[in-house]
């Protein structure tokens, strides 16, 4: 089994901070703000959690979005509109202010001394790997990645990508960019040589990914989008069953014990259930089938 994610070194700040710049990148919105302690302390895998809509919103649970870089005292996230918060979030202009609380969660852990990596990145998922894939590099490491999307319009960060590894292979399931098909189909022509995988995406390619590096023997750490409702651990509404140290599954919070996993640990069949072998199954009535 692959090790579980380090704990985060420094404890995270609340902060109202300032936007300090705004971009279109492709179908989604890139904010950098100015945070010094955040961007002292962020990770590569860890996030912010944002209040939304204004001191009388009525939208009371922060939004939490993957750091996309730090440094120079600025800290950068990639925000893709759906629904009201995102949307609000992803319309802050240069000189608004936002209430910010970070960093959190768990962050990728180190490679294997000498091992080739191999990033690979869901949509605006990408942009948490652009940090790693700097980290990896100036540590002397070989990186790889695939940028996969459902169309070209949500891609995201393969620029950036791109001055850092090689190759960095692109698909889109609609063939409007790179390979037509899922991402699989250029991970399954990499991972031969690569000592370890890092992903972020949806939950359903991280699944893929994360299976094809263990059917080879190959550790993978995922960094996962549950929702997270206050991003702390105390809603519990972000919980996925993950196989300890032990053996053993438990309910695990993806703002706290997560969002990195590693990708052999996490039970893809069983996210959204409440599995009879689970820890506190017996004491909510559960039975084996």
């Amino acid at each position: 089994m692959t090790e579980p994610a380090p704990k985060p070194a420094h404890p995270p700040v609340q902060r109202e901070v300032e936007v300090v710049g705004r971009r279109p990148v492709n179908a989604y919105v890139e904010l950098s703000l100015a945070a010094p302690e955040i961007a002292e302390r962020a990770e590569p895998g860890q996030f912010l959690a944002f209040a939304i809509g204004g001191e009388t919103s009525a939208l009371l649970l922060r939004r939490s979005i993957a750091i996309a870089g730090a440094g120079d005292g600025v800290v950068s996230v990639v925000v893709a509109p759906h629904g009201p918060g995102s949307t609000w979030l992803a319309g802050l202009r240069v000189g608004e202010r936002v209430d910010v609380v970070g960093p959190l969660g768990r962050p990728f852990p180190a490679a294997p001394a000498g091992a080739r990596a191999l990033l690979v990145g869901g949509g605006y998922g990408a942009a948490a790997l652009v940090g790693l894939a700097a980290r990896l590099r100036s540590q002397g490491h070989e990186v790889a990645a695939v940028a996969g999307a459902a169309s070209a319009d949500r891609l995201c960060s393969v620029a950036e990508l791109s001055a850092l590894a090689a190759p960095v292979e692109v698909t889109t399931d609609d063939g409007s960019a790179g390979r037509t098909g899922r991402v699989t189909v250029a991970v399954d022509e990499l991972l031969t040589g690569v000592g370890v995988v890092y992903a972020c995406g949806p939950m359903a390619m991280l699944r893929a990914v994360a299976d094809a590096a263990t059917a080879l023997g190959i550790p993978s750490y995922v960094a996962v989008e549950e929702s997270m409702a206050c991003g702390i651990g105390v809603c519990m509404t972000c919980v996925l069953p993950v196989v300890g140290e032990d053996g053993r599954t438990r309910f695990s919070r993806s703002c706290v014990e997560g969002p990195v996993f590693g990708g052999d640990r996490v039970r893809f069949d069983d996210v959204g259930k409440l599995p009879h072998d689970v820890v506190g199954a017996d004491a909510m009535g559960v039975v084996a089938p």
